[in-house]
Formats: structure tokens, sequence, C-alpha cells
């Protein structure tokens, strides 16, 4: 073929690879990751993982992109973790105690009295964290973070003194040990996620439950309930999951930017539930709950009762929860 001919081809060819370059740059768009969690958009929970997601398209200038779905709004509680694993979503947020039926290590921070305040949750957090990974990893999950609720307490339609007056309550649980310490309690156990609460009180289906002043707080008990027992039985944690999967398929800079925006997301998470505690026991005041402690007779029972969950717990755990326990009472001497 004549040069003559040749050399118009080539200027419209590179012309028009000029002119694609943009556009190739454009296919190459963000990698976008749905996010299911179970609560609102009030829970610190929820605020806490938004500024995760905030720092990770900062730090990767939006070459992640994360969109929360809060409140169940895309994918139901219960079927989060699942989810994740089987590759539906990339990432998740669920609590941690849910998983107690495939593994009880899942549910050492709901024994009620072994870890009752933070400083001792978070010693046992970290007496717990490495079998747990663990245990999330042999299912192709990976642990980002994990934050506590608020001291567990017991909302009633009146005031709970004495441990006879728990018997035959519907009591709302939301994990294993929730329905347990019912029924050890003499109530009776019933299953409610937290967008159900007020509808369940309501209509009579429930007449107390087990949660955290932050949870009383964002459902606005007072419009249903009068009293709240600040016992103090255990700090239930959320954890964010990821798919390891997802995670792999990042380059080594972003996935660099997820740890160490989830590493200062458990750190703020935590101060941030300290910070609940106290706000939301006054949100309680204000609107008018009775904001109480247990009585001598009732913390007897309620620490009897954590006895012998505590018990129950170590056998079932096996070796993995005796080497939590050794790990973690060895960290208080």
């Amino acid at each position: 073929m004549p040069l003559r001919h040749t050399l118009p081809r080539l200027a419209t060819a590179v012309a028009l690879g000029v002119g694609l370059a943009p556009q190739a740059a454009t296919v190459q768009a963000a990698t976008e990751w749905d996010m299911p969690t179970p609560y609102g958009d009030r829970t610190f929970h929820t605020v806490n993982i938004r500024e995760f997601t905030d720092d990770v398209r900062e730090a990767t200038d939006g070459e992640l992109d994360i969109t929360v779905h809060a409140n169940g709004s895309l994918i139901g509680h219960a079927e989060i973790k699942n989810s994740v694993r089987r590759g539906i979503v990339p990432i998740g947020e669920l609590i941690m105690s849910r998983l107690a039926n495939e593994n009880p290590i899942f549910e050492v921070d709901s024994v009620p009295y072994l870890a009752a305040s933070y400083d001792d949750a978070r010693a046992l957090w970290d007496a717990s964290r490495e079998v747990i990974a663990e245990e999330l990893s042999a299912q192709g999950l990976r642990l980002l973070f994990a934050v506590p609720w608020p001291p567990q307490g017991i909302y009633t339609q009146q005031e709970i003194e004495a441990p006879e007056d728990l018997q035959n309550l519907s009591m709302r649980a939301y994990n294993a040990a929730s329905e347990r310490l019912a029924q050890l309690a003499g109530a009776v156990p019933t299953q409610v996620e937290v967008p159900d609460i007020p509808t369940a009180f309501s209509t009579g289906r429930v007449d107390a439950m087990i949660t955290s002043p932050a949870t009383g707080a964002d459902t606005k008990a007072w419009d249903y309930l009068s009293h709240f027992n600040h016992a103090q039985l255990w700090l239930p944690k959320n954890m964010v999951i990821v798919s390891e999967r997802a995670f792999s398929r990042l380059d080594d800079a972003t996935r660099e930017a997820v740890i160490d925006a989830a590493d200062a997301a458990e750190q703020r998470g935590w101060e941030m539930s300290r910070q609940e505690t106290d706000e939301a026991l006054s949100v309680l005041q204000d609107n008018g709950i009775e904001v109480s402690t247990p009585t001598p007779a009732l913390a007897a029972k309620l620490e009897e009762i954590g006895a012998t969950m505590t018990d129950e717990w170590a056998e079932r755990a096996g070796e993995q929860g005796a080497a939590i326990l050794e790990a973690y009472r060895a960290g208080e001497e």
C-alpha cells in the first residue's frame, strides 16, 4: 500500500487512541462495595462505620467506595454473615454473639459478669481476638474490627426489685446468652430485632428486654416502657468482617488503607461506646425512664446466673474456650 494512503489511517488511529484514553481510564472505575449493617443511622456503631468508610474513601482517593446500608435495609441481621461468606456482599457488620450456635467462642463477650466493665471487656477482647479471627479465617472471612455496646441492662414496664419480679415475663432476646439468662431467671425468651422493639412492646409481645442504654435511647424506650435497671451484665461487641476473597482482590495500598481505617475505627468506637453509656443514660432519665441498679437480692441472683453460664460456656467452648480464659485471667494477675 502506498505510504500516502497509510499515513491518514495512522493519523486517524492515533487520534482515536488519544480520544479513547480518557474513556479507558473511566473503564477502570473505583471498586464499589455494599455494606449491610443491622442498626439505624443514629446508633453510634453506624456513625463509627460511616467514619470508617469515609476514611477508606479518602485514603484511597475514592478507589474503594463503600456504601453503608443501615437498619437491615439491604440484608437482615441474621443473614449478614453468610451473605459476606457467600460473596453476595463483600463486607458487613453483625453482633458477634449471633454466631454462638456455630461456635461458643463467639459468645464469650455475652457471659454475664465475666467482663462487666470496659477495662475487663478490653482485656477479654485482647485474650480472645486471635482465636476468633482464626475461626473466621477458616471460613474465608477476615475480622476487621470490633466495638462493644454499652453494658447490658434490663428494661421493664415496672420496677424490678426481687428475682421473682422477672418470672414469667416475656423477655426480648437477641442472642443465645440473653435467651439463656431469661430462662434461668424464669422469664420467657422471645427473639426480637432492634427495629421491631417498639412494636413488640406496644402489642404485648414482650414485657422486658436485655439491651444497652444506647438501644433504649435510639428506639425511644420511654414511648413503650418506664424502667431501666443498669445491671451491667456484659458488653457484647459488634464486629465488621470482610470476605477474604474480595479483600485479596484489592491492591496492596488499598488493603493497607482498609486495615489502617479499621484500626482507627476500633479505637474510636471503644471511646464512643464509653461516651454513649453516659449520654444514653442521661437521655433515658431526661425522658422519664426510671434508672436504677440491682438490689442486693437481684444482684445475687444475677451473679448466680452468671456463674452458671460461665461454667456452661467453658464446657461448650472446649480447648478454645480454655485458652481464652487462661489468657484473660493471666492478664488480670
